[in-house]
């Protein structure tokens, strides 16, 4: 885990007589240890090899099978696990934290947690999530931004928003499932009855709004706000319609900025002007808006879809259009927040340089404060380089945190980790820097020093 050090305060920070860009040459690895920087790049290259990453769940049990469940957990928790995940207990994410923290870091908990077959664990295990973030920082109150992922599938059936996408996306859609009806049904606690949906349908519509509205109303009393996550375009409507029920909830003028975030995937061609409309209804409705903003994890699977189902691709047609469409994103929000103040929030979902560069020079040029409604997420275990560089200059920077058992977690890693191979096979650049960090160490040159 990162090693406890005393907080050095990098000079490429923003500063009063101009903007001066961030150095993500590696020498916020300082802050780390040889142990660490060694463990970070034998995983990172591990990762990067594709068969590990296809082959990841059988290699797991085959290697269960031949060492044993003891020996396999222990190289497990020494490199993989220990890498990516905090920990199993509470007092060992407590320890994790506490170590990020002392680096200028924050928590984004997330819960390693599949689509719903048991929605009653799954409802306690993101209430439990709720209790720990909040027990995670050592100032009461809102005035910290208390952040968790929460993955919406995990308390509603993919089926069911399957369903839902299929009549919210229709020409002309029904208004029984409008986000101010479905915000009501929450509060009231009333049963709903949806014309378009079946009693199977409904009943489990109206769990799955209790849910989603028990564990909302117990992330805003524990000054938590909640980041949901977005997933394969087949759910997406179904996922914003019931975060914007969420919204119209708990996001109303007076409650302190959004409370209820949803996720915005650049590389979907819709996306800048769904954004855009996105912000523009929460302002005439007078509520807060907050965006998680990222370039996306299902490239893959959205276009093997498109080509067996013999629809329109929905994504960018490659990596640069992405990139273009991620700056276009930014761009909008930032000018919201410049415009809009507390009233609407950004995370820089990034592991991009000039992503990141870009933000903070328009940050700069907009006035917008470092530890302001604007912030910037990374994995943790992976673009140390950019968020130690990022947290020592005084952004707010959280590290998206899963925590759990090998048995809950791996599995969910390594999923993960299929959806990512374009960012873990791209990460060559952290791997020259800690590279060339741990020879300069090896050569007698120890820990480089920022004055």
């Amino acid at each position: 885990m990162l090693r406890t050090c005393r907080v050095l305060y990098s000079q490429a920070g923003p500063s009063a007589g101009g903007w001066q860009p961030l150095n993500f040459d590696g020498g916020a690895f300082h802050l780390k240890g040889t142990g660490e920087l060694a463990r970070a790049l034998l995983v990172l290259r591990l990762c990067a090899w594709p068969p590990l990453v296809t082959h990841g769940l059988a290699l797991q049990a085959w290697s269960q099978r031949l060492l044993g469940s003891r020996i396999s957990g222990a190289l497990l928790r020494a490199s993989v696990y220990g890498q990516f995940v905090a920990g199993e207990t509470a007092e060992e994410v407590r320890g994790c934290v506490r170590q990020l923290q002392t680096l200028g870091l924050r928590p984004l908990l997330a819960v390693p947690t599949e689509e719903e077959p048991d929605s009653t664990a799954k409802t306690g295990a993101m209430l439990q999530c709720v209790d720990l973030s909040r027990g995670l920082q050592g100032t009461p109150g809102p005035a910290r931004n208390n952040l968790m992922q929460l993955k919406v599938t995990a308390l509603t059936s993919t089926r069911l928003c399957k369903e839902l996408t299929s009549w919210v996306t229709r020409p002309g859609a029904s208004l029984e499932l409008s986000p101010e009806r479905l915000a009501e049904a929450m509060d009231s606690g009333r049963n709903l009855q949806v014309s378009c949906l079946h009693a199977e349908q409904n009943r489990h519509l109206q769990a799955a709004l209790r849910r989603l509205h028990r564990v909302a109303q117990h992330a805003r009393a524990q000054d938590v706000r909640l980041l949901v996550d977005a997933e394969y375009t087949s759910l997406n409507p179904a996922l914003s319609l019931l975060v914007a029920a969420l919204a119209a909830r708990w996001n109303g003028p007076g409650e302190g900025g959004p409370w209820v975030w949803n996720t915005y995937q650049a590389y979907l061609k819709d996306t800048h002007e769904r954004l855009g409309r996105d912000a523009e209804a929460a302002l005439r409705a007078g509520l807060a808006f907050g965006v998680k903003l990222v370039r996306g994890a299902y490239l893959d699977k959205e276009r093997a879809v498109a080509q067996l189902q013999g629809t329109e691709d929905p994504t960018q047609p490659d990596y640069e259009a992405t990139n273009r469409s991620y700056s276009r994103c930014l761009e909008l929000m930032l000018n919201q927040v410049s415009r809009h103040g507390p009233m609407c929030h950004l995370m820089v979902a990034s592991h991009n340089e000039e992503s990141v560069r870009q933000a903070t020079k328009r940050m700069w040029e907009l006035g917008i404060p470092l530890d302001g409604p604007v912030c910037f997420g990374q994995l943790l275990g992976m673009c140390d380089h950019v968020s130690l560089a990022l947290g020592q200059a005084g952004y707010a920077v959280y590290k998206s945190i899963p925590y759990g058992s090998l048995e809950e977690v791996i599995p969910y890693l390594i999923r993960r980790a299929q959806e990512n191979r374009s960012v873990l096979q791209g990460a060559r650049r952290e791997q020259d820097l800690l590279s060339q960090e741990l020879r300069r160490r090896l050569l007698g040159g120890g820990p480089r020093l920022r004055h």
